[in-house]
């Protein structure tokens, strides 16, 4: 329902952001949690994972590993462009983290911005190419006005990697098994070379 939706979208928790970390104290994130993607999560219970089956019904344990605890210390936005400190999204009240120079909206347009700080730029698809890193944008909404609700970062094996809103991070075999009525589907493709220091 519109509880659980609101709670995987990409902002879901206005109330509970950290405080914004301003730019200059931010440092080149690291973590010991990138080494570990592949490695399967504990599954227990009957259920694979704690999300919402019906928002991401594409996601079981054939087409998915979970790679991470539940966190809310950053959302799929931020996993995309491997930052696990903060909450990215353009809210028009400055409390999501947001890149300089990006505009503060929830457009197509402000994400791939958002993206171009980091050195990414549109390509045609999600296909694997040597040397190169990609992420996919996905959005709801009528073809050529959808509204961005999820990335996704596509690991050197050519799966890809997601945070599910609060929810644990996953790595998935194709991109689109995200899709469904949380996420919709891939807007658009973009990508940087590949840091030296991003073998995962």
């Amino acid at each position: 329902g519109p509880k659980a939706m609101n709670l995987i979208s990409g902002f879901g928790h206005l109330g509970q952001l950290p405080k914004r970390i301003r730019l200059s104290q931010r440092t080149k994130v690291t973590s010991k949690r990138w080494p570990r993607h592949g490695s399967s999560g504990p599954k227990t219970g009957s259920m694979f994972g704690s999300w919402p089956e019906h928002e991401l019904p594409y996601l079981t344990a054939t087409s998915c590993e979970i790679t991470s605890k539940a966190s809310k210390q950053y959302n799929c936005i931020a996993w995309a462009a491997r930052d696990e400190i903060n909450n990215w999204w353009p809210d028009p009240w400055g409390i999501g983290y947001w890149p300089s120079g990006a505009p503060r909206a929830v457009t197509v347009d402000a994400f791939m911005q958002a993206y171009g700080t980091l050195g990414y730029k549109l390509c045609y698809d999600g296909s694997l190419v040597v040397g190169l890193e990609k992420i996919a944008i996905f959005g709801t909404g009528p073809e050529g006005s959808e509204v961005p609700t999820h990335a996704a970062l596509q690991l050197e094996s050519g799966e890809w990697t997601s945070k599910l809103g609060p929810f644990e991070d996953v790595r998935h075999k194709t991109v689109d098994a995200v899709n469904g009525p949380i996420y919709g589907k891939v807007i658009c493709f973009m990508s940087h070379p590949r840091p030296a220091a991003a073998q995962i």
